[in-house]
Order: structure tokens, then sequence, then C-alpha cells
């Protein structure tokens, strides 16, 4: 079983031009106007524009990490975060 390499690792999946978690924000915001309905769907457009701007000030790859550091996801082949020897 081989698996394509990935040209760039640390580049997020996208969707056109949505990376998956801009996605995410705007599914959020999608149901939560279905459900509640008024001003949520303006947030449609506003909320994954301000989350935009708000990820711009950091690198690539810094939200999964912050999930990696609370502990809510893991790197498969890779050391866990408080590991302070590794060897290969």
């Amino acid at each position: 079983m081989s698996k394509p390499f990935p040209k760039y690792l640390s580049a997020p999946y996208q969707i056109l031009w949505f990376e998956s978690d801009d996605l995410a924000i705007i599914m959020q915001f999608f149901a939560m106007a279905i459900l509640f309905g008024g001003f949520f769907w303006l947030l449609i457009v506003i909320g994954p524009y301000f989350y935009a701007k708000f990820k711009s000030k950091y690198p690539r790859g810094f939200f999964k990490h912050c999930f990696l550091f609370l502990g809510i996801i893991h790197l498969k082949g890779y050391p866990i975060f408080f590991e302070t020897h590794f060897q290969e």
C-alpha cells in the first residue's frame, strides 16, 4: 500500500479556496442560521472573514498544533507533545 507523498507537508487540505477549518466555521454558522435564523445568516459571510483575519496572524497549522497540545487530536507517526527524549 503506497500513498502519494504530499508536496508541502504543512499545507492544509483545501476545497476550492477554502481550507478545511474555514469550511467548518461556515457550516457551523449555516447550521445555526437554519436553527435560529435572524442575524446568523449574515454571520455565514462575516464569521469566516474575521476568522481568516485572525488565522492569518499565525503560521500554517497553528490550530492543528493547538488541538495537539490540548490532547484533542493525535498525529500518527509522531511522539506525543510532552515527550522529552526521542529515538528513531
